[in-house]
């Protein structure tokens, strides 16, 4: 198995995880403040965090990992859930599962400009489509306009697409375990307080079903689903492993449907089918890195 191929495959498993995200977070938002959710879950994982560091004895990073490990936190420990939970509060776990299919785009275009990577111009072609059908799929969703809640939605893939660019190139450097176990430790300063002052504000009185949602949010969306992904990333490269999350918007309807109840229609199989087709082709074209 060669490393693009190994790297495809953890960052399936990454995006697999992933994909219960927005189901479990429409599920707390149900019941709790929205950025509470987002920063109460970078608190948890950060305790698992600072536990793994202790337990593998990893090492402090370097000034210029450092660095990297800030753009990381600011991504995807809170800009994404903090703009995600907005969005599910206002839109469907189904909808904002459609406007996610733009992150293989961004994801290698931070990849890109950040990086150096240079995919091939018929890696882009496919990279547009996959993300053009996605874009007319949530379009006819929305009944061919977007929410308030798209526009949360968008920023959350911004934030996300920086994140894993980021992270994926320091995995080459360090484990992704110890990638987003740094990321969450050094996001704490910022994030208990804040935490605590909402938990206080607007209280945490929930259902088990909402906490059964804010147990998965945060310790597999944000903190074990990263072990796969920055590893995926690190070995198969960003934009080539990054065209994964194409597949991810349909995994989470199928999860918005079995968690949710949320209706699920052909037409969604139907774009899945034409979407992974083009994640076959884009694994074709070649990326220089």
């Amino acid at each position: 198995m060669t490393s693009e191929t190994k790297g495809m495959w953890l960052g399936a498993i990454g995006i697999a995880i992933f994909s219960l995200t927005l189901p479990f977070t429409r599920m707390v938002v149900a019941e709790l403040n929205p950025v509470l959710i987002a920063l109460g879950r970078a608190v948890v994982a950060a305790c698992c965090s600072v536990l793994l560091l202790w337990w593998t004895n990893a090492p402090r990073p370097t000034r210029s990992q450092l660095k990297s490990l800030l753009i990381i936190a600011s991504g995807v420990v809170v800009g994404f859930p903090v703009f995600s939970s907005i969005a599910m509060s206002q839109i469907s776990a189904s909808h904002g599962a459609i406007v996610l299919g733009i992150l293989p785009l961004a994801t290698a275009l931070f990849g890109a400009l950040r990086f150096g990577e240079r995919p091939s111009i018929g890696f882009w072609i496919t990279a547009l489509i996959g993300s053009a059908l996605v874009a007319a799929f949530a379009m006819e969703e929305g009944g061919g306009s977007l929410q308030l809640g798209d526009l949360a939605m968008l920023i959350a893939v911004i934030a996300a697409a920086m994140g894993y660019a980021e992270g994926g190139r320091l995995s080459e450097s360090m484990s992704g375990q110890q990638v987003i176990s740094w990321a969450l430790v050094l996001s704490m300063p910022i994030v208990l307080p804040v935490t605590i002052w909402l938990a206080l504000h607007y209280g945490v009185k929930a259902s088990a079903g909402a906490w059964v949602g804010f147990a998965y949010v945060s310790l597999f969306s944000m903190f074990i689903g990263f072990f796969f992904w920055y590893k995926g990333l690190a070995l198969g490269g960003i934009a080539r492993v990054g065209q994964v999350q194409l597949i991810q918007p349909f995994l989470t309807l199928l999860g918005a449907a079995a968690i949710l109840g949320e209706a699920l229609e052909l037409r969604s199989f139907l774009f899945a089918l034409a979407i992974i087709s083009v994640v076959a082709a884009g694994k074709k074209m070649a990326i220089k890195r």
